[in-house]
C-alpha cells in the first residue's frame, strides 16, 4: 500500500511526482467511484459552471443599476430601504437562507423543486420544457448563491460612483456646462466600472468552482458536493484534485479581471 500511494518515497521525491502527473492532468483514481478523477469531476463541473456564470451575471445586472441609483437617491427613503435589504441579506448565510426558501417555498407552499438541477423526466421533455424545467429547478438555488455577492457589489458601486460624482473632474465639466446627465453616466459611471471590473475575476472563479453548503443543501451534483462527499468519504484524490482544478480557476479569473480592467478603462495596458 504504501509503494502504491507513493509513501515509500522520500516527501520531495513524491511531490515531485505527483506534481508531475498533475501537470499532465493524472490526478489519480477515485477510491469512491473507481474512475479517473478528471472524469468524476468533468461530469460534475458543467453544473456548477452553469450555476456559477448565471450567478454572475444576474449579479452583476442587478447590483450595478442598483448601485448607480443608490448613489444618485443617496440618504433618501430609498436608499436607506435597499441598503437595509441588502444587509440583512447579506448577514445571512447562503446555505441557511437556501434552507429557510426551501422549506417555505418547496415543502410549505410547493411551489418550487424540492433540489435537484432537473427533473428525473427531463431527458424525455422537448428542448424548450427541457430548458425550462432546468430553469425552474435554478431559481432558489441562484436566490442563494447571490446574497453573499450581493451587498458588497451593490455598496462598491454606489460608494465608487460617488466618489467620481465629487472628484474634480466632473465638477470642471459641469462647470463649463457638460449636461448633468452626460457628465455622470457617461464619465462618472465608467470610470466607477473599473473597481467591479477588478472583482469580477475573484468573484466569477468563487461561483465557478461551487459553493458546498448551498449544492449540499439542494442536492445539486455539482463539483462542490462532490468535494464535500469526497471529504466524509476520504477520497484524497478527488480533494486534491479539486484543490488543484478550483485553483487554476481562480488564477484565470484574476487574468479576466486584468482583461475586463482594460475593457472598462482603455488607457490601461500590459506590458
Amino acid at each position: 500500500l504504501k509503494a502504491f500511494y507513493g509513501f515509500d518515497k522520500p516527501l520531495l521525491q513524491a511531490y515531485g511526482l505527483w506534481l508531475l502527473k498533475t501537470v499532465q492532468l493524472d490526478f489519480g483514481q477515485s477510491f469512491r467511484y473507481n474512475e479517473p478523477v478528471l472524469r468524476v469531476i468533468a461530469d460534475r463541473l458543467p453544473i456548477s459552471l452553469y450555476y456559477g456564470l448565471v450567478t454572475a451575471v444576474f449579479t452583476y445586472l442587478i447590483c450595478i443599476p442598483l448601485g448607480i441609483l443608490k448613489a444618485i437617491r443617496h440618504r433618501t427613503s430609498l436608499d436607506n430601504l435597499t441598503s437595509a435589504l441588502i444587509f440583512i441579506g447579506y448577514a445571512i448565510p447562503g446555505f441557511a437562507l437556501g434552507a429557510v426558501l426551501a422549506n417555505l417555498f418547496a415543502v410549505r407552499f410547493p411551489i418550487f423543486p424540492l433540489g435537484g438541477f432537473e427533473s428525473q423526466t427531463a431527458a424525455s421533455l422537448p428542448l424548450g420544457a427541457h430548458i425550462g424545467d432546468i430553469v425552474w429547478h435554478s431559481v432558489l438555488p441562484l436566490v442563494a448563491y447571490m446574497v453573499g455577492a450581493f451587498a458588497i457589489e451593490t455598496m462598491l458601486m454606489k460608494n465608487s460612483l460617488m466618489e467620481n460624482m465629487s472628484s474634480d473632474y466632473v465638477r470642471t465639466a459641469l462647470a463649463k456646462g457638460l449636461n448633468w446627465r452626460r457628465a455622470v453616466f457617461v464619465h462618472a459611471v465608467r470610470n466607477s466600472l473599473i473597481p467591479m471590473a477588478t472583482s469580477i475575476g475573484g468573484l466569477l472563479g468563487i461561483f465557478l468552482t461551487g459553493s458546498v453548503l448551498i449544492e449540499r443543501v439542494f442536492n445539486i451534483q455539482g463539483v462542490g458536493l462532490l468535494f464535500f462527499d469526497a471529504i466524509q468519504s476520504r477520497d484524497f484524490p478527488v480533494v486534491m484534485g479539486f484543490l488543484v482544478i478550483s485553483s487554476v480557476i481562480l488564477m484565470l479569473g484574476n487574468l479576466l479581471s486584468d482583461l475586463a480592467v482594460a475593457f472598462v478603462d482603455p488607457r490601461v495596458r500590459f506590458e
